[in-house]
């Protein structure tokens, strides 16, 4: 309870050892010692444990552990178990391949990757899988198009899945194909494309079956992370970590999952441990920073950030992370500037597709600076690079309706802004918004009700339609939409709402 998660497993481990007739008392111990990253420790309550009884992440720390002592077939053992905690056969094409690539074995290799079935979880990593194994036995033009395949789909892995390959392609002797994978990728591609043509490697290859085992297992969590936020897989992550302790992307994962749950200083000292060297060391900045951040720990935020920003070598991503701690320090002015940095030596790159982004989060800067006329300029450019973001359309209409300009126009942006992301409750709650301004009251409380039902918990949302109901004569709802914008309401949201509650709406609190 008090936060010391180690102790908590060796005390536990303790009382355990005194009673080994309890099973369910070193079932608990167990999950404490891998919560806590104890390893070593788990593993011995794992093998104290009933094998029908052990749950999931710990039959794969156990497989990670034979993994590593290089006993395959052990690893299986454990991994085709199928009892009542569930089965981890579909990891065994993984571990096959990989065990028959340590053997210089391609054949048997390749092989056993075509026994992962469309329906088998590792699916979609097939592709990846292959391209690392082909690398390995350095064929290297049939890797290629599965390299290339495995980055278009690797979402917030993509950046390390480019290291990946790169290391690959350049271990294979292949410097140009190399240079290639790492082609606009943003974060990090100055200093990898300097080693890459000196011939050096990043460290980030996957080559052996326990960094595939890892990465897979990281690749799980971080699904599992967007899928089930209230049940964050600290266990499994820290099995990924085990099998590859060098591995940042794993660390940088579980540092957020770490702080998710309230564990910050843990979370810290693993990001500090990684070197400053790291090919990945913009992730981790961006993660120490967001954590430091919610912790509103903003000087120490403010240090990384600067720290990074005022190196030589700083790229983009240092000063659009540093604008992003003097946000939440409502510092816009400063905030602006920083992102307009990063979009000058954004545009001095080639390729960059996040360039919107950057003018998206300056305009924001200016517009909490009360700077519109430069916010709707940046809003201007971005739009003409990606005319179809929904985000960009949402933020042009609603500054223009909000302000009574091209009210038309605002409500056609915002409106086609809906029709493309029509599951964001932000968006929703503008298009009701935009037609409470344009008189449309019926048709905005059934828009913002949508909104509501969406997120309930944004406060924006509850105003607005407290608002819509009060106009409409329904005030008894209204009271109940305001009290629910209450809960999470802070600053002038939470001033005007009580206003309300207090005497009633008017053109003095009512929401802009």
């Amino acid at each position: 309870m008090n936060g010391d998660h180690g102790r908590a497993a060796q005390l536990l481990a303790a009382l355990s050892a005194s009673q080994p007739d309890q099973p369910e008392l070193a079932k608990r111990a167990l999950a404490e010692a891998m919560g806590a990253g104890q390893m070593d420790l788990a593993i011995s309550l794992a093998r104290n444990v009933p094998a029908a009884k052990l749950p999931g992440d710990a039959r794969l720390l156990l497989a990670a552990d034979e993994i590593r002592r290089r006993r395959p077939d052990r690893a299986n053992a454990w991994l085709a178990a199928t009892r009542e905690n569930g089965d981890l056969t579909f990891l065994v094409p993984l571990v096959n391949a990989w065990a028959a690539a340590d053997r210089n074995d391609a054949t048997g290799a390749l092989s056993a990757l075509d026994q992962i079935a469309a329906n088998n979880l590792l699916a979609p990593l097939a592709a990846e899988e292959r391209a690392l194994i082909l690398l390995r036995f350095k064929r290297i033009a049939e890797a290629e198009p599965y390299a290339r395949a495995a980055v278009g789909r690797g979402g917030a892995r993509e950046d390390r899945l480019r290291l990946a390959f790169a290391d690959g392609f350049l271990a294979a002797g292949d410097r140009q194909r190399a240079l290639m994978i790492i082609e606009g990728m943003g974060a990090g591609e100055k200093a990898a494309r300097q080693r890459i043509t000196a011939g050096r490697n990043g460290g980030q290859a996957i080559d052996t079956l326990a960094k595939a085992y890892s990465e897979v297992l990281t690749a799980f969590g971080a699904d599992l992370t967007r899928l089930q936020r209230g049940s964050p897989p600290i266990g499994l992550v820290q099995v990924a970590r085990y099998a590859n302790p060098k591995s940042s992307s794993t660390t940088a994962l579980l540092a957020m999952l770490l702080a998710g749950q309230d564990r910050t200083e843990e979370a810290l000292a693993l990001l500090r441990a990684v070197p400053a060297d790291d090919p990945l060391i913009a992730q981790i900045r961006d993660v120490q920073s967001r954590i430091l951040i919610e912790g509103k720990r903003y000087d120490e935020a403010y240090r990384v950030a600067a720290t990074a920003a005022a190196a030589p070598t700083a790229e983009a991503t240092d000063y659009s992370r540093l604008g992003d701690v003097l946000q939440a320090m409502k510092r816009h002015a400063l905030a602006a500037d920083a992102y307009g940095r990063a979009i000058a030596l954004a545009q001095e790159g080639t390729g960059r597709s996040d360039l919107w982004t950057l003018l998206l989060l300056r305009a924001g800067a200016l517009e909490d600076g009360n700077r519109w006329p430069e916010a709707r300029a940046a809003l201007q450019q971005a739009l003409a690079l990606a005319p179809d973001q929904p985000l960009l359309l949402n933020f042009m209409g609603y500054g223009q309706l909000e302000r009574g300009e091209n009210l038309d126009s605002a409500e056609a942006m915002i409106r086609k802004a809906s029709e493309l992301a029509p599951d964001d409750a932000s968006i929703t709650d503008s298009l009701g918004w935009a037609q409470y301004k344009r008189g449309k009251t019926d048709e905005a409380i059934a828009t913002l009700q949508k909104a509501a039902e969406k997120d309930p918990g944004q406060a924006e949302i509850q105003e607005h339609l407290g608002d819509a109901l009060y106009k409409s004569g329904r005030r008894y709802e209204a009271r109940f939409a305001w009290n629910a914008a209450l809960v999470t309401a802070e600053d002038d949201i939470a001033a005007r709402v009580k206003a309300k509650l207090s005497g009633g709406l008017t053109t003095s609190n009512a929401a802009p």
